[in-house]
Parts: structure tokens; C-alpha cells; sequence
């Protein structure tokens, strides 16, 4: 009897102890209760497939309005549009394509409308060696020059392929150049870095932690 008097008040005395222990943090006794940071909403442009630009093939399976495309509506289809450069042979933009900024290369040697674009046939593209490319599938010209990022494009280690490495379970979906680069201007446009993981716990203040220690 003695010792199972012994076991209970010895159980009992620690159901107390734990009891007053969690009523003293609950009540945050000693003043030590660090403020849980709020878990900030991520901005859905983080959280989108989407390619950077949207270029003509895209335009074209959306059956999206092409008239901008319609060079014809305003060049001659029987001369060959003229260009203009400055006294420091610079192309001068015509102000109905004000919206291109000519930026391809550092070197200011591509900026020359017809080094991409076939002069005698607007509707179409052309390489350095004359082979002519469409408009809804620009990736020949863009290798005739770029040709190590051009391989690395095909093998699937540079852009984005999704679909299926294996073609014998379904199609591979690889984007174009133009799907992330503008062609006039091929530098990727910088992007605010994703927010990284919330820690889901309470930030310590600097002077709290200073007085807990390492």
C-alpha cells in the first residue's frame, strides 16, 4: 500500500507540474514568445507555364488577330523596302516600328533589317548562306549563327521541352527561341528571383536570441 501510495503521488505531482508548465507558457509567463511571421503571398507570375513571349506560331494556333504581320498592307511587294542609317551608321527606326529597339549583339553589326529578314519576300526569313525560313518556325535561322546553342536547343539542354523524352509514349513540346528571346533584342529580360521557403516558425527577435545564446 506505502509504495502505490508513493506511485501515485508521484504521478500526481508530475501531472501538476506539467499542467503548470503548460498553463505558464500558454499564459507566456516569461515574456518570451516570439512573433510568428505572416507567410507572404507569392506573385502567380511565379506560378505560370507560360513561355516569356508568345511569338507568330503561338499567334497563329490561338487564331489571334496577324494583321500587324501583314507587312504588304504597307510596303511595296514589288520593291524592296529601303533603309536608313545615321552618320554613325546606325539604322534609323522608321517611326511605324518604333516599337523595335535594335540591341541584337553588342558589336552593331546586325543592324541591318535584311541580315533576318528577305527583302524580296517580307513574308519570309532568311540565313547568312540565302536559305529562306518561315515566320512560325525561326529556329534554322537563329542556329545559322548561334550553331553551339543551336545543338544544345535540339538535344533538349537548352529552352524548355515538355511532353515526352520517350516518343514513343507521346510528342515533345519545344519551344522556339523566339518564345523566350526577342529577336531584335536577344537578351533574356531580367526576372525578381522566386521567394524562398517560409521557415513556418516563430522569428526571434536579435535581442531575445542574444540572451538565449548560441
Amino acid at each position: 500500500m506505502n509504495g502505490q501510495f508513493k506511485t501515485t503521488a508521484v504521478l500526481t505531482g508530475l501531472v501538476a507540474a506539467f499542467l503548470g508548465l503548460a498553463g505558464a507558457f500558454r499564459s507566456d509567463l516569461w515574456d518570451r514568445t516570439a512573433p510568428v511571421s505572416p507567410i507572404p503571398l507569392v506573385n502567380l507570375s511565379f506560378l505560370s507555364t507560360n513561355t516569356v513571349r508568345t511569338n507568330y506560331a503561338d499567334l497563329i494556333r490561338l487564331k489571334a488577330d496577324l494583321s500587324d504581320f501583314d507587312c504588304y498592307a504597307c510596303h511595296d511587294e514589288k520593291k524592296p523596302p529601303s533603309l536608313r542609317f545615321d552618320t554613325n551608321q546606325n539604322l534609323v527606326i522608321p517611326e511605324e516600328h518604333s516599337d523595335i529597339v535594335m540591341g541584337h549583339g553588342g558589336h552593331n553589326r546586325n543592324n541591318n533589317c535584311f541580315n533576318c529578314h528577305n527583302e524580296t519576300n517580307l513574308v519570309l526569313l532568311q540565313t547568312r548562306d540565302g536559305r529562306e525560313v518561315k515566320f512560325d518556325y525561326s529556329p534554322p535561322l537563329c542556329g545559322s549563327c548561334h550553331g553551339p546553342t543551336y545543338r544544345d536547343w535540339e538535344a533538349g539542354a537548352h529552352g524548355r521541352t515538355s511532353g515526352y523524352w520517350d516518343r514513343n509514349l507521346g510528342p515533345a513540346d519545344r519551344k522556339q527561341c523566339v518564345s523566350c528571346h526577342n529577336p531584335h533584342k536577344p537578351p533574356f529580360p531580367p526576372r525578381p528571383p522566386a521567394p524562398g521557403p517560409h521557415p513556418l516558425r516563430a522569428v526571434v527577435p536579435p535581442t531575445l536570441a542574444q540572451e538565449r545564446g548560441p
